[in-house]
């Protein structure tokens, strides 16, 4: 072959074959296997998420804008004294009845001593009383008999006027006689009807001078024991405020207690969950204090008529052009398992998280009649008197000269 034939062949172009590109390989099935896992997965947690919305989530209502609230039960002084001891702290359990602060005493017993003196006096003035209408009633007889004597005489001497038997003067003497044993006997009824308008319908015990002092007494003894302030109820003492050596008054707040059994949670709602909550639904709590591990059971007590904004000491005024909406949050209390707060007890201000149940809708939104029982009592104060009674019949006794048991308080059934 020639040179010239060579070098044509090289300068040839190629087959149409070997020019066209390779067509590329199919995919493997094995790099798709993550995407229809995933998308399992997905379609798995969407039918699962909407399963337990309609079962579950649809009929609940939830928030954790709650806290637990209580009674804060503030003590004062029902006198004024001087603070002599104190007998609790803060964070310190105390019991109902145990006194907590002492007063200065010495005051007040000054007083009692003199309410029993003026007390005696009262009785021995009545008693003079009853003495003096007696005394008034002899002297209403002994002014008749000195009137029937002096007529007797008059009739006796007037028919010896006329046989000069007597005297024309002894006559008009014992006339004179007659008009002033008369007049002696309309003074001295007018003396007893005073004394029996100062005693009438009463006795030396039932006089309104006695009871007077009698009640005078008893503010006086009110007045010593309550130099004992006392807690009225049972609980954890918070914010101490008094010191020893502090003159107090009634006004003066000294401490706090806060009775623990007694505790609610007031949870604020959105307004657009508000439709479906009814009193006596139940619900359920947990606390931030013990996490999810604790759960406490409760139900609603009271929906509270009106925002937080719009019961707030300074209420919001939107009447101007820059306003924006806000959605707004109503107060729900909730009550507590009284048994559930004593093993797990909570304090004021705690935050929690509610689930209320509102798939029962028989209760009503609002109700007339309470749902739970809101009275609260104490009978703390009910013995301060104890020992006036035998005190003022110690003391009617002693001054009307009788036995004890005699008096009238002893015949009232009193000690």
């Amino acid at each position: 072959m020639s040179e010239s034939e060579n070098t044509q062949k090289t300068l040839a172009p190629a087959p149409a074959a070997a020019q066209t590109p390779a067509a590329p390989s199919p995919r493997p099935a094995a790099n798709r296997r993550p995407l229809v896992v995933i998308g399992a997965i997905a379609l798995v947690a969407v039918v699962a998420w909407s399963i337990y919305y309609v079962g579950f989530m649809r009929g609940h209502v939830t928030t954790d804008d709650a806290y637990v609230n209580g009674n804060l039960v503030r003590l004062t002084p029902q006198v004024s004294g001087t603070v002599i001891a104190i007998n609790t702290d803060e964070t310190q359990f105390v019991h109902r009845g145990q006194t907590l602060v002492q007063l200065d005493p010495r005051d007040t017993e000054v007083a009692l001593e003199q309410a029993k003196a003026n007390l005696a006096q009262a009785v021995r003035d009545v008693a003079q009383l009853f003495a003096e209408e007696a005394r008034d009633a002899a002297a209403v007889e002994t002014q008749q008999v000195q009137l029937a004597q002096a007529n007797q005489d008059v009739l006796r001497d007037q028919p010896l006027i006329a046989v000069h038997g007597v005297s024309a003067e002894t006559l008009q003497h014992e006339r004179n006689s007659i008009d002033s044993a008369r007049a002696g006997l309309k003074q001295a009824k007018a003396t007893l009807e005073s004394a029996r308008a100062a005693i009438a319908g009463t006795t030396p015990e039932t006089h309104p001078r006695v009871r007077q002092a009698e009640a005078a007494l008893r503010t006086a003894w009110l007045a010593a024991a309550r130099t004992k302030v006392v807690a009225p109820v049972s609980g954890y003492v918070v914010r101490r405020s008094v010191q020893l050596g502090q003159q107090v008054t009634p006004a003066t707040e000294m401490l706090a207690i806060v009775p623990v059994e007694s505790m609610w949670v007031d949870a604020n709602f959105k307004e657009n969950q508000l439709s479906g909550l009814r009193i006596g639904q139940p619900v359920s709590v947990s606390a931030d204090m013990y996490g999810s591990r604790v759960r406490y059971h409760g139900r609603v007590l009271g929906l509270t008529p009106g925002t937080g904004s719009a019961l707030a000491v300074l209420p919001a005024q939107n009447a101007s052009g820059n306003w924006i909406k806000i959605v707004q949050r109503l107060p729900v209390r909730i009550g507590l398992d009284p048994k559930e707060l004593e093993s797990h007890p909570l304090f004021l201000g705690l935050s929690t998280d509610i689930d209320v149940d509102v798939r029962d809708q028989s209760g009503g939104a609002l109700s007339k009649q309470p749902a739970w029982s809101a009275a609260l009592d104490t009978d703390v104060y009910s013995a301060q008197d104890a020992g006036a009674d035998a005190a003022i019949n110690e003391i009617l006794a002693a001054n009307l000269g009788r036995a004890p048991h005699t008096t009238r308080l002893a015949q009232e059934g009193r000690p």
